[in-house]
């Protein structure tokens, strides 16, 4: 995106990975990077210039013949190939709340397929800064490359070490099994 303000930036780059419910890698979709004019680009913060300026975004989006909404079909009939059921598929990563609301706006018709819940990397991470600082500490590190399939990839990494480091299955009762409510 060009910024996080929802009412003034925009998407420059999209991409998805399909994954099962064991966070297995199932389908790469398409990673596309969207057409911007230069007036929109030049009006990123200082941290997006930089960064998808070093990632080559920046030149990548120039480049670009590909309009939002043509993103977003191909996104969509992507998705749709491999889920085809609608409010099924969810958003997942990190902060993803903040990329939902650029999908309301920008690409209503892939955020109407998607299921209304999400799984949120950072709230998984800070629940474990919190409760598990050792495990927490263990985590993978990320390379920062600032792409969209980049940062889904380390999304994917994050959230796999968490189920097995954090999320460990147990025998016997569960915590709130026999407690009255």
């Amino acid at each position: 995106m060009t910024g996080l303000n929802v009412e003034c930036d925009t998407i420059i780059e999209i991409a998805c990975i399909v994954t099962d419910g064991d966070i297995k890698e199932v389908h790469e979709g398409p990673e596309i990077a969207i057409f911007q004019t230069d007036e929109v680009m030049g009006a990123m913060n200082a941290w997006c210039i930089e960064h998808h300026g070093k990632s080559g975004l920046t030149k990548r989006v120039s480049d670009s013949t590909t309009s939002m909404a043509q993103a977003e079909e191909k996104v969509l009939s992507f998705i749709k190939q491999y889920v085809p059921e609608p409010n099924t598929a969810q958003l997942a990563g990190n902060s993803v709340h903040v990329d939902r609301m650029f999908l309301v706006k920008h690409m209503p018709n892939f955020i109407a397929h998607l299921n209304y819940r999400i799984v949120d990397v950072s709230s998984v991470k800070e629940l474990a800064r919190r409760w598990f600082p050792y495990e927490y500490k263990r985590a993978p590190r990320k390379v920062l490359a600032h792409t969209a399939l980049s940062d889904i990839r380390e999304s994917i990494a994050e959230l796999q070490y968490y189920r097995q480091a954090v999320f460990k299955p147990h025998s016997g009762k569960s915590s709130t099994q026999g407690k009255n409510r």
